[in-house]
C-alpha cells in the first residue's frame, strides 16, 4: 500500500481481527498476529514497516518495548517467587541459566552465530509469558499444582528473562570497543546508570503514588510519561541503558509497601495489547524469509534443542527436592511456549545491532519468530493429549465462584463448604470481603474478570459462576466473560424483575436467559429481605421415607431450593425452568424462611 493512512488503518483492522480470531479459537493472540504479518509482508508485499515508518520505526519500537517490559516488571513481586514454592523459584533461576546455555550452544554450532549473538538469542528464548501460558492452561486443564507452577513461571520469568537479554545486549554493544578495559568500563557504566536511574525514579514514582501527589485521573498518563522519560534520559546518559532502567523501575514499584499498582497495571496491560497487536504485525512484515531458508536445517536443530533438551534439563534441574512425580515433570517439560517479550525484545535488539553494523544480527528475529510460532502451535495442539496420556489432567472443575458478598451469599457459601463443596466469593466491596474472610470463606477482592484475577484466582477449579450482586452494570459483563471461559449453562444470575416494567433498565435477550438462578422472582432484594426476616440456609437429607415431595410439602412456600447434592457428592444448581428431581440419599441446600409469627418477632 502506497498510502500511509490506508496502511495504518489496515494494521489496526488486522490487529483487531487477529485478537478476535485468537479469542474464538482460544489460542495466544501472538500466533495469528505474526502469521498475518508474514502473509501481508514478505509473502504478498502489501505492507512494509520500513517503508511506512522510515526513520521513526526504531524509536517507535524502542518506546513500545520499554512499555511492554515496564508492564511485565510490574508483575514481579519478590514475595511471589518465595510464595509459590521451590519449583517456581528454581525454574526462574536455575531453569533460566540452563535454557540460556543450551540454546546459546545450539545456536552457535547449528547457525554459525558468534558467541555474543548466540548468548543474546539464548537469553531471549528463556521467557515464556502469561499471555501464551494462560490460554493454554484453560484448554489443557492440568492438575492445580502444575497449573500454578506454569502460570507463575510465566509471570515471574518474563522480566527476569528480559533483564538477562538486556544485560547480554548491553555487553555486546560495549564490546564494540577494541580494548577489553573500554568494554568493561562501558558495560559497567550502562549497568550503573540504568540501575541508579531505575532505582531512584522508581522509588520517587512510588512515593508520589503513596503520597497521592498526582491526581488519580492523571495517574496513568503521568506514570506512562515519566517511564518514557526515564527510558530516554537513561539512554542519553549511558548508551542503551534505558530498558534496564524501566525494568528496574517497574520492579521497585511492584515491591514498594503501600503502593497500589493495580490501576496502573490494568492501564498498561490495555496499552500493551494495543501496542503488541500493531507492533507484531509490523515487525513480521520485515521478516526476510530467504534468510530462514538459507539457515536450513540449523534452525530445526536449534528448535529441537530448545524443546527437547533445554526445557527437560531445566525442569529436571529445578525439580530437586520438590517431590514432583515423573509424569508431572514430563508435562512441565513439554509446556513452555515463547511469547510477547521474546518477539518484542528480539526485534528491538536486531534493529539496534543492524544500525551499528553488527554482522549476523538480521538472523535473530526470524529464528526467534520461528521458535515462537513452532512452540505455540505444537504445544497448543498436543498438550491436552500429552496431559491425558500422562494422567495429570485435573478432573472436570466443580468449584463455585460467587460474584457478590452479601449476607445471604456468605450464608450459602458457608453451608456449601460444610458439604465439601469448593466455593470462592468475589466482590469489589471490601466490607463484604472482610466479613466473608472472618467466616473462613475463600475470597477474591476485586473484579473477577480482570487480568489481576486471571493471575491470582484459581480459574481452573471453577465449574459454575453464580452472579448474585447488586451491580447491575457489572453483572452482564461478568456473565459474558465467564460464559466464554467456561461455556454455556455454567453461568447463572439472579433475575431483576425489570424486563417488562422498566425499559431503560432492560438487558439483552441473551443475558436475560441467564437471569433464572434458583426460582422465579428470586431477586437480590428478595434474598436480602428474607435474611432480614430471619431466614436461614440449611441442608436437608432426603431418604425413602422423606422424599423431595415431602420436603416441599413440609416447608410449602417458605423454602427456596438452592443447591442439590447427589449421593456421589456431585452438585447441581436449581434453575428456574429446569426440571431437577432430587432422589433418596441426596441433600438439598435451601433457604428456609421462618413461620409468620417467628418472622414478625424477628422484624
Amino acid at each position: 500500500m502506497s498510502d500511509p493512512l490506508l496502511s495504518l488503518v489496515a494494521v489496526g483492522l488486522l490487529s483487531i481481527g487477529c485478537q478476535f480470531l485468537a479469542y474464538k479459537i482460544r489460542l495466544p493472540a501472538i500466533l495469528p498476529l505474526l502469521i498475518v504479518g508474514i502473509v501481508v509482508g514478505p509473502v504478498f508485499g502489501m505492507l512494509n514497516a520500513d517503508t511506512l515508518f522510515g526513520d521513526l520505526l526504531f524509536p517507535v519500537v524502542s518506546l513500545s518495548v520499554a512499555i511492554i517490559l515496564f508492564e511485565g516488571s510490574l508483575t514481579l513481586k519478590f514475595s511471589d517467587i518465595a510464595g509459590h514454592g521451590n519449583m517456581v523459584r528454581n525454574l526462574c533461576s536455575i531453569g533460566v541459566l540452563v535454557t540460556w546455555l543450551v540454546a546459546a550452544t545450539a545456536a552457535h554450532f547449528s547457525l554459525s552465530l558468534s558467541w555474543q549473538l548466540s548468548f543474546l538469542f539464548g537469553a531471549i528464548v528463556t521467557v515464556t509469558g502469561p499471555t501464551v501460558i494462560v490460554p493454554m492452561l484453560r484448554t489443557v486443564r492440568p492438575k492445580t499444582n502444575l497449573a500454578n507452577i506454569l502460570r507463575w513461571e510465566g509471570i515471574v520469568i518474563d522480566p527476569i528473562g528480559a533483564l538477562l537479554a538486556v544485560l547480554v545486549f548491553e555487553f555486546i554493544v560495549a564490546s564494540q570497543e577494541t580494548a577489553i578495559t573500554h568494554t568493561l568500563i562501558a558495560f559497567g557504566k550502562t549497568i550503573g546508570i540504568g540501575s541508579f536511574l531505575g532505582l531512584t525514579f522508581g522509588y520517587l514514582l512510588g512515593l508520589s503514588i503513596r503520597k497521592e501527589w498526582v491526581p488519580h485521573y492523571l495517574l496513568n498518563t503521568a506514570v506512562l510519561t515519566i517511564i518514557l522519560g526515564i527510558f530516554a534520559a537513561s539512554n542519553y546518559v549511558a548508551h542503551e541503558s534505558g530498558l534496564l532502567a524501566v525494568t528496574i523501575a517497574g520492579m521497585v514499584l511492584a515491591n514498594m509497601k503501600d503502593v497500589d499498582v493495580e490501576d496502573i497495571l490494568e492501564f498498561k496491560e490495555t496499552l500493551s495489547v494495543l501496542l503488541i497487536s500493531g507492533l507484531f504485525i509490523l515487525l513480521a512484515t520485515r521478516l526476510n524469509l530467504d534468510s530462514i531458508v538459507d539457515v536450513g536445517w540449523g534452525s530445526v536443530i536449534v528448535l529441537g534443542a530448545i524443546m527437547f533438551i533445554a526445557r527437560p534439563l531445566s525442569v529436571l534441574a529445578s525439580s530437586v527436592g520438590t517431590g514432583l512425580k515423573l509424569s508431572e515433570l514430563a508435562l512441565l517439560s513439554w509446556i513452555a511456549p515463547r511469547g510477547i517479550v521474546a518477539a518484542a525484545v528480539s526485534a528491538l535488539f536486531s534493529l539496534k545491532l543492524e544500525e551499528i553494523g553488527y554482522e549476523g544480527a538480521s538472523i535473530i528475529v526470524p529464528i526467534v519468530f520461528m521458535v515462537i510460532i513452532a512452540t505455540v502451535v505444537v504445544q497448543s495442539l498436543t498438550s491436552r493429549t500429552v496431559a491425558s496420556l500422562l494422567k495429570v489432567r485435573a478432573p472436570a472443575p466443580t468449584g463455585y465462584l460467587m460474584f457478590g458478598g452479601s449476607k445471604f451469599n456468605r450464608m450459602l457459601a458457608s453451608e456449601m463448604i460444610k458439604q465439601k463443596l469448593d466455593v470462592t466469593i468475589s466482590d469489589t466491596n471490601w466490607d463484604a470481603i472482610r466479613e466473608a474472610r472472618m467466616a473462613d470463606i475463600p475470597v477474591y477482592f476485586g473484579n473477577p474478570m480482570s487480568d489481576h484475577a486471571a493471575r491470582h484466582l484459581e480459574m481452573s477449579t471453577f465449574g459454575t459462576v453464580l452472579i448474585m450482586s447488586p451491580y447491575k452494570q457489572l453483572n452482564p459483563l461478568i456473565a459474558y466473560h465467564f460464559e466464554y471461559t467456561l461455556g454455556k449453562d455454567k453461568v447463572w444470575a439472579l433475575t431483576n424483575n425489570e424486563q417488562s416494567t422498566r425499559p431503560s433498565h432492560r438487558v439483552s435477550q441473551q443475558y436475560a436467559k441467564k437471569l433464572t438462578l434458583f426460582d422465579e422472582g428470586v431477586t437480590y432484594g428478595y434474598l436480602a429481605s428474607a435474611i432480614a426476616r430471619g431466614a436461614t440456609v440449611k441442608t436437608t437429607r432426603l431418604s425413602e421415607e422423606f422424599t423431595y415431595e415431602h420436603y416441599l410439602k413440609q416447608y410449602q412456600d417458605r423454602t427456596t431450593p438452592l443447591i442439590a447434592i447427589n449421593g456421589d457428592g456431585k452438585s447441581y444448581t436449581f434453575i428456574n425452568g429446569n426440571t431437577l428431581t432430587p432422589k433418596a440419599g441426596w441433600k438439598i441446600i435451601g433457604l428456609i424462611e421462618p413461620e409468620r409469627d417467628e418472622a414478625d418477632k424477628a422484624v
